[in-house]
């Protein structure tokens, strides 16, 4: 019996020491899991929301982004029942507005970039572009982005027939509603170009706004300085120079200096 219950007992012991080592790891994967998830900086993840809790350092600003103001009402739909074209926002409020064509560009950093600092920024998306690459769209928008119409396959519109633009724009319509169970209320035609048959064809789709731009940001800093009201577009699917997120942490200090915040574009038209 005596014999019997030493073996007991040392079973016993070698079982709890072998869970003790089975549950050490998992805690030490778990507590190295949490502290990489969180904040992605303009030179890779960093851990939660920094050393010192203020994330927005991580992309080069002094302070947070401003709030933007409330807006109370949408600009008004001119005469006739086509969609205006607006190249800049009339506003006295101190926002841009940051927007971005096509996507081509998915880098993971920027989906936490616009987590961390709430940036209400529009992604206007081609379907040929995106191709397998809707579930990065998806998680943006989960973040607060807003998803755009830029044609299923970005074509120059201006002079093509009725047709074929009608099917160009209500067909990525069509497409991200299938993907976001939404349909976009804002246009941005390819390079650009429109005409009248183009204004046509986005209010028969459902579209109230054709968005153009006032800015431009391609490599590094915005070809101007920002004033409040712009409609920047910062270029995407570069490839050599600054990644997408780079750009944007560039544009972002600029609007900071400037004494502006971002404002959702959706809110203002």
């Amino acid at each position: 019996m005596r014999a019997r219950a030493l073996v007991a007992g040392g079973l016993a012991a070698v079982l709890l020491t072998g869970c003790a080592q089975s549950v050490d790891p998992i805690e030490r994967l778990g507590k190295k899991a949490a502290q990489r998830v969180g904040s992605y900086g303009p030179d890779g993840p960093s851990g939660g929301d920094g050393a010192d809790g203020r994330p927005y350092r991580h992309w080069g600003l002094l302070a947070p982004l401003s709030a933007p103001p409330r807006v109370s009402a949408r600009a008004a739909v001119r005469g006739g029942g086509l969609p205006p074209v607006v190249r800049r926002v009339g506003t006295t409020d101190k926002v841009v507005f940051l927007t971005y064509d096509d996507g081509a560009e998915r880098d993971p950093r920027f989906v936490g970039m616009v987590r961390e600092l709430r940036l209400p920024v529009s992604m206007f998306l081609t379907d040929s572009v995106v191709g397998p690459g809707y579930g990065h769209f998806a998680r943006l928008q989960s973040v607060g982005a807003s998803i755009q119409n830029h044609t299923l396959d970005h074509p120059a519109l201006r002079g093509l027939p009725y047709s074929g633009q009608r099917a160009e724009i209500c067909g990525q319509q069509e497409k991200v509603r299938s993907r976001f169970g939404i349909r976009p209320r804002l246009f941005r035609p390819p390079y650009g170009t429109y005409d009248g048959t183009t204004l046509r064809a986005a209010a028969d789709c459902g579209l109230s706004a054709v968005v153009l731009w006032s800015v431009s940001v391609e490599g590094g800093a915005p070809e101007r300085p920002l004033r409040a009201g712009d409609i920047v577009s910062v270029a995407s699917g570069e490839s050599t120079g600054p990644t997408l997120t780079e750009r944007t942490a560039r544009v972002l200090r600029e609007i900071e200096r400037r004494g502006l915040t971002v404002g959702r574009l959706e809110d203002y038209l």
